[in-house]
């Protein structure tokens, strides 16, 4: 529920699909655009305001449609604009709202942009990539390094140079400082834009402008974390985070406000990650929100280290709006992170009711509200590049990418009626929709009647937060706005804890995950709690 002067989007619950794994309509083992339309009625059931589609633009698929070869495009696995047309318009009629990845901070190396950028220094596209000459010894530029492994520049013949690429060798740096490829990419925005979709998700959006003088990035300290890729023995410095990205967020947000109701969120990971944020959702003339990875890559889920995240993000003048998310398809799933010994519905449940309590807005990965946990993919089933080239030390994406489990019973739990892109996990048979629908004590249910609550409460919405003092393993804040209060407890140790709030007796119960007696909290309990003034 939102008054006529809140933005739709402030306070919203966004779920992301993953197309290649969500639904597959036509029996190629890919999921695809029909799919996804076929099941939108599910995603309204569960109360979300919008959907966030990552890549499904026309591209070699090297790293999965984030290699993008045409921006206005779908790619064929995918189907086509007219699905896409047919999909926007069933998903308004629910109410559901569509955000579309863009990725532009680099394009497929088969782009109609590279292909001619490389074919000489003279040509209409020469300078819309990052080229270099190589040093006197024929060494690459600098000292970059790849997020996937190895030098962030290659080699080109043709040209007599080297490329940069922030990730792999077939996705080529844009240079997003020239004019000219900044009123391209704006282009691009407004013919999606025009299409009827509601916002952007923008990938890597502080890997897009690197430092044109090419310095050397300088070494990163030890800090007692593994090391697995050259990447990590860097401080990026030059490599990414131009202080010019927020100028051209500017540019993207006036062509956004020519348009009504649309959103924008920007991805930000790295080491200043919480400072980037900030600057790229400044005052009212950049994006709406970013988000990072606080939680993505936690291998456990503590109190102390939630209400850091959260604090960051105070209800101050200047300081921006934030988004959460527990997974992604980038990360491992939460439950195989976090939950250790404890049972793991019980864990999801009160991870759910955690999630739904945050300021700011809220981000569901497919199958999260299911309970998913991470599969176990084999080396010789992998398909993520990252994963390939670092094994075994770099953790597999592909075991959070796993089909959508839908009917428990059928040989590819319903996703396909093939063999599926990636093996389905056996673990994910009994949490399929059809056994989760039929079970009123679900986590699927579960799900439904939190973000009920969350939608039906301004102080969860969009209220404030203020953090209560507890016991170390537990976390308590209250959420209020326009004299609605909501108090939030939850015990994220492994052993029950008593604690109890000096006003205890105003407080009613509202909803409650886990055993709660007398203010005595088992673990992996929470527990919302209503006072309103109004009353």
């Amino acid at each position: 529920m939102t008054d006529a002067l809140t933005p739709w989007w402030r306070g919203a619950t966004i779920y992301q699909i993953y197309p290649r794994s969500f639904a597959d309509s036509n029996g190629d083992g890919i999921g695809d655009l029909a799919g996804i339309t076929t099941h939108l009625p599910y995603v309204a059931s569960l109360g979300v305001d919008a959907i966030w589609l990552s890549p499904f633009f026309k591209s070699p698929m090297r790293d999965f449609g984030y290699d993008v070869s045409d921006y206005c495009d779908v790619d064929p696995i995918f189907g086509t604009l007219a699905d896409f047309d047919a999909l926007i318009a069933r998903a308004h009629d629910l109410g559901l709202r569509i955000i579309v990845d863009q990725v532009w901070a680099h394009t497929s190396d088969e782009h109609p942009w590279f292909i001619e950028s490389r074919s000489s220094r003279q040509n209409d596209h020469a300078d819309w990539y990052v080229w270099a000459d190589a040093k006197p010894d024929g060494t690459p530029p600098n000292n970059w390094q790849s997020v996937f492994g190895g030098p962030a520049w290659t080699w080109d013949a043709r040209r007599g140079q080297y490329y940069m690429h922030n990730f792999l060798k077939e996705q080529p740096q844009i240079n997003l400082h020239n004019g000219k490829v900044q009123a391209a990419v704006l282009d691009i925005v407004r013919f999606w834009l025009d299409r009827g979709v509601d916002g952007f998700r923008i990938d890597a959006i502080n890997h897009s402008m690197p430092d044109p003088q090419l310095r050397d990035n300088p070494p990163a300290p030890e800090d007692g974390r593994i090391r697995t890729r050259p990447y990590d023995f860097q401080i990026k410095r030059y490599s990414q985070s131009h202080p010019d990205i927020p100028l051209f967020l500017e540019k993207v947000r006036s062509v956004f406000d020519e348009y009504p109701d649309r959103f924008t969120v920007a991805e930000v990971g790295g080491d200043d990650s919480d400072a980037e944020m900030k600057a790229f959702t400044q005052g009212d003339h950049r994006l709406n929100t970013a988000y990072g990875f606080d939680f993505l890559y936690a291998p456990k889920l503590t109190a102390p280290f939630l209400k850091d995240a959260l604090s960051r993000w105070p209800a101050e003048q200047g300081i921006g709006w934030p988004s959460w998310a527990f997974e992604n398809h980038d990360a491992p799933r939460a439950v195989s992170r976090w939950a250790g010994d404890i049972d793991a519905h019980a864990y999801c449940r009160m991870k759910m009711l955690l999630l739904a309590c945050l300021r700011g807005n809220i981000f569901l990965y497919y199958g999260e509200e299911l309970g998913l946990p991470q599969v176990d993919i084999a080396f010789e089933d992998l398909q993520d590049p990252e994963a390939i080239a670092n094994w075994p030390l770099t953790l597999s994406r592909d075991g959070a990418r796993t089909p959508m489990p839908w009917t428990g019973a059928a040989p590819w739990l319903g996703f396909s009626d093939a063999r599926p892109w990636l093996p389905v996990g056996e673990a994910h048979r009994p949490l399929a929709v059809d056994a989760q629908e039929a079970d009123p004590a679900s986590l699927l249910h579960w799900t439904r009647q939190v973000l009920a609550l969350r939608n039906a409460t301004p102080a969860l919405r969009s209220g404030t937060i203020t953090f209560l003092d507890t016991p170390d393993d537990l976390l308590a804040f209250e959420r209020t706005q326009d004299g609605q209060q909501r108090l939030c407890v939850f015990n994220l140790g492994t052993g029950p804890v008593a604690w109890r709030p000096a006003d205890a007796d105003r407080w009613q119960g509202q909803l409650s995950t886990g055993r709660i007696a007398d203010w005595n909290f088992a673990p992996a309990s929470g527990l919302v709690a209503a006072f309103d003034h109004s009353e």
